[in-house]
């Protein structure tokens, strides 16, 4: 199904997507159990893996508008590989517009009722803007916001969808990872997990941290990265990209289905930033690209390593519990591994933690950790009982004692591990629900905010 439509994005002023005869663009009117997808400057690889399923009620037939390159090209060939694959083959009929004016021509065509973003994160603002000015449903990669100047855009485009009754929503995969899931619905258990402790800056409540890595595989072949994705002033610092999702983890997890207030919920304590150093070998090896873009040389060292400020950390309180938010990368993952994600949760009766290191062989893996003392034969009488409850929506999951450590740990059938790339279609499926239902959920737009505000509150406290 959906594409990411990355819709140009101009400032509404002098957006190609805003009314030229002065009258406000007419919302896309929606048709009877057809979702068409727009695909605007697809220029990351989250673009094609909405597309790496198919969906009843979305039409095959995706517009493209890309001003060209190699961007465009590489989801081409992605979307290609889908359709050409032995096994579950998609059927997308990608129609393709390149030229300076693809922004304009995408407006004035309008084609589709949904515009899926991925790309270069310093347009994306702009781009979501103009999408909801031109009465288009979005679907946005995160993050929406890289800069404190996207905040008020960002407001603005809630503010327009709000008023046009169009859907803006970003995509959180992370909510559909099967260890994060349980570790939700544990601390939903008062028996098992007591109550969520408050913590302290020394010792947060809740833990995430996220390592990434500049090169790997997506779809079995090595990803090609776009040399910009180096620029943190093009894709974003870590401290306002992928703690974008640790940040939606932790509103999710500890207040699910509660309204965050960004105005009074909120306050960032502790931040910091610092580099990554690669190789110009390293860097060919990402991008294929010989030599470094000039806007790159501003993070070049003297000994020809480029430096990127990639790496981000921070600490702060929401309702009054403490969380703390860690995004590292390097530049290629040790054999065997992939991108890997900690999280921990204090309750008052045990502690809910998610490991995914070389103990684990690199596979997420939720613990349990008893802090009740010599109630070890009571905890787990509550324990297996409230895993059996859990297991009534998540059949198979069972408490079986650590095969590390003294704990437990919660035995996860392989079929819920589908991996990151499926969880796009995941996320999507709920986004068809939501534009079906014509509404999200009432906490989802107030709590894009507040994440978002954080993000970027942390970003000028790092400085």
């Amino acid at each position: 199904m959906t594409k990411y439509l990355i819709v140009g994005l101009m400032a509404a002023a002098v957006s190609g997507c805003s009314p030229t005869n002065k009258e406000e663009a007419k919302p896309v009117q929606k048709e009877a159990a057809t979702v068409k997808i727009l695909t605007l400057d697809p220029a990351h690889f989250h673009a094609s893996l909405v597309q790496k399923l198919m969906y009843p009620q979305v039409s095959p037939v995706v517009r493209v508008y890309s001003p060209g390159g190699d961007d465009l090209q590489g989801h081409l060939a992605r979307i290609e590989s889908f359709n050409t694959r032995a096994e579950n083959p998609t059927k997308w009929d990608e129609k393709v517009y390149t030229g300076a004016d693809f922004l304009e021509k995408m407006c004035a065509e309008r084609a589709g009722n949904v515009v899926v973003i991925s790309g270069n994160n310093a347009k994306k603002a702009k781009y979501v803007l103009d999408s909801v000015v031109a009465g288009f449903n979005v679907l946005a990669d995160k993050p929406m916001a890289v800069v404190p100047a996207d905040f008020a855009t960002l407001q603005q485009a809630f503010k327009i969808a709000a008023e046009k009754k169009t859907l803006l929503y970003d995509i959180m995969t992370e909510r559909s990872e099967i260890t994060t899931v349980l570790q939700k619905e544990l601390s939903r258990l008062p028996a098992v997990f007591g109550e969520l402790e408050k913590g302290s800056v020394e010792e947060p409540a809740i833990t995430k941290e996220s390592i990434h890595h500049y090169f790997k595989e997506v779809a079995g072949k090595p990803l090609k990265r776009p040399a910009w994705f180096f620029d943190v002033a093009q894709q974003g610092e870590a401290i306002v990209d992928v703690t974008t999702h640790l940040v939606d983890l932790v509103q999710w997890e500890c207040f699910p289905e509660q309204v965050i207030d960004w105005q009074k919920d909120i306050s960032v304590l502790k931040a910091r930033r610092w580099t990554t150093k690669i190789t110009p070998a390293e860097f060919k090896r990402a991008t294929a690209l010989d030599s470094y873009p000039d806007y790159l040389k501003k993070d070049v060292g003297a000994d020809g390593n480029l430096a990127p400020c990639c790496n981000g950390e921070f600490t702060y309180a929401l309702k009054g519990v403490h969380a703390k938010v860690s995004v590292m990368w390097n530049f290629q993952a040790p054999e065997g591994a992939k991108d890997t994600h900690y999280s921990m949760m204090r309750g008052t009766k045990a502690n809910l933690v998610i490991r995914q290191g070389k103990e684990q062989n690199y596979k997420a893996t939720l613990y349990v950790e008893n802090k009740t003392g010599a109630d070890a034969a009571a905890f787990e009488q509550a324990l297996k009982a409230g895993v059996a409850q859990v297991a009534a929506t998540y059949p198979g999951i069972e408490a079986q004692k650590a095969a590390v450590g003294t704990g437990w740990q919660i035995g996860i059938p392989e079929k819920y591990n589908v991996g990151h790339e499926a969880h796009f279609a995941q996320v999507t499926e709920r986004y068809l629900k939501y534009l079906a239902a014509g509404q999200l959920p009432a906490w989802e737009v107030p709590n894009m905010l507040a994440k978002y505000y954080t993000t970027l509150e942390a970003y000028k406290l790092s400085r």
